[in-house]
């Protein structure tokens, strides 16, 4: 049984014993640390919560209820929703926060609860540890009885989102509707299954052709949507009947496509493609982190805009957003950022702007595919033992290599003439990953092997 408490919110498996699993103490406990924080920095008794498909769902979100409503909070309850979809309820429900009930891309027997704050985007490093620490040390008081919060529920705010997608003046319904587009969509049974199919209708798409979008939560593959677990709609496109093939996670943040002959786009380029079409459009600057492929610095700059990268986490790359007024922006894992619509990852919107790119391009995905550079990215992991200090290996290569251009702001990255490294200590264990990208997978693993040895001589070194 695994419970990972971190500043975006609490993580864990269901069951087991409180405080190792995610059971309905740690969950309650949690709840009311997050309620009371909104409370006291918002004065705002209404919060937002909705759910992705899993099978734990309803149970968390009947504790999660409860707990709020017992500190007297106001509870607008979603029901089956999407995290972007929470995000953009809790402006317009003018509450003090959001709860988004989802372990995104983690398997079956995971559940989380994920935190917004009044704007509807992911609070703070130090608003987590408040409220990591309010938990800890139980510092909240619940109503009397004739305070309790109340609880409504809504039940068409995923229909609200699809009209917000087809409203986006960038979202060109005539043009894609046009192309006669012929789609498959995966949704891993959750709630990207009720809401995918109805937005690609709503744009008119010609062909929806479901696979696994029944909502009842039993992923029929690893729900992170990475080739190796996407050989069903791989093999079904394969037959040429399609256009191209669409893939979301459980909770409908990330987007992954699929090539009309069954070969993937790359979740790396569903940003950089989207992100060309923006630019096209609208003059500006992009962001994503620091792992992420450096072909969106290259069609950034080639449509006369600055690429600028930010830490790794939605809440990091947010925040560089902001700082320098990014008109697109995201993370390489298919997460696409469009301040016009808000700051929170959305496959929905992302969508809406790849599906109009792709019509106007008037060709195949795959001819799309191909007009973007060709990267590659090697991702990697070396595991220390715990007396090794991580932070002083990563001092030493970044020492070695002092003469490349160096971004130290999470980890160490090194930039080559067209190529990077990336390397991350894990903040759960003695490991470093090891992210490298070229020009082609031989290079990127080359790459990759050669500060891997680096590591290895350091450490060596270190126990002599």
């Amino acid at each position: 049984m695994s419970l990972i408490k971190s500043i975006s919110g609490i993580r864990g498996t269901i069951g087991g014993k409180a405080g190792e699993g995610l059971t309905p103490i740690d969950v309650v406990k949690f709840t009311a640390a997050y309620g009371a924080w909104v409370l006291e920095k918002t004065g705002n008794s209404k919060i937002v919560i909705g759910r992705d498909a899993r099978l734990s769902g309803e149970m968390v979100s009947k504790l999660v209820s409860a707990t709020l409503q017992g500190l007297g909070i106001h509870v607008i309850d979603l029901g089956l929703s999407t995290t972007p979809t929470v995000e953009l309820a809790v402006p317009a429900e003018k509450a003090g926060g959001g709860i988004i009930l989802t372990a995104s891309h983690n398997p079956i027997q995971w559940n989380a609860l994920k935190l917004l704050n009044a704007k509807g985007e992911f609070i703070s490093d130090a608003e987590g540890k408040d409220i990591l620490e309010k938990a800890e040390t139980e510092d909240f008081s619940f109503a009397e009885v004739k305070k309790l919060g109340a609880y409504t529920a809504i039940d068409d705010y995923l229909d609200r989102h699809i009209q917000h997608v087809l409203d986006l003046e960038l979202v060109d319904v005539e043009a894609i509707k046009a192309r006669g587009f012929k789609v498959v969509v995966d949704a891993v049974n959750s709630t990207g299954g009720i809401v995918v199919p109805k937005l690609l209708k709503a744009l008119g798409v010609e062909v929806v052709e479901e696979m696994y979008c029944t909502p009842d939560g039993h992923f029929p593959h690893n729900p992170e949507p990475l080739p190796e677990n996407l050989r069903d709609i791989s093999q079904k496109l394969e037959k040429g009947n399609f256009d191209l093939g669409i893939v979301v996670d459980p909770d409908v943040d990330r987007l992954a496509l699929i090539n009309e002959d069954g070969s993937p786009f790359g979740e790396e380029y569903t940003l950089v493609a989207v992100a060309d079409y923006v630019l096209s459009h609208t003059k500006g600057n992009t962001v994503s982190n620091l792992s992420s492929t450096r072909a969106l610095r290259d069609v950034t700059e080639k449509r006369g805009g600055t690429y600028t990268a930010a830490a790794v986490g939605e809440v990091n790359v947010v925040s560089q957003m902001k700082t320098v007024d990014a008109v697109i922006g995201g993370e390489g894992n298919g997460g696409i950022i469009y301040p016009t619509s808000h700051y929170g990852r959305d496959a929905l919107v992302g969508i809406g702007l790849f599906l109009t790119h792709l019509a106007k391009f008037g060709k195949s995905i795959s001819r799309l595919r191909a007009t973007y550079p060709n990267y590659y990215i090697s991702k990697n992991k070396i595991e220390l033992t715990p007396e090794i200090n991580v932070d002083k290996i990563l001092s030493e290569i970044r020492e070695k290599y002092k003469k490349q251009p160096i971004n130290d702001i999470d980890g160490v990255k090194i930039e080559f003439e067209k190529e990077w490294v990336h390397l991350r200590k894990s903040n759960t264990e003695p490991i470093i990953r090891i992210y490298a990208e070229s020009d082609s997978e031989s290079k990127a693993e080359h790459l990759a092997k050669k500060i891997m040895q680096d590591i290895k001589e350091v450490v060596s070194a270190s126990l002599i």
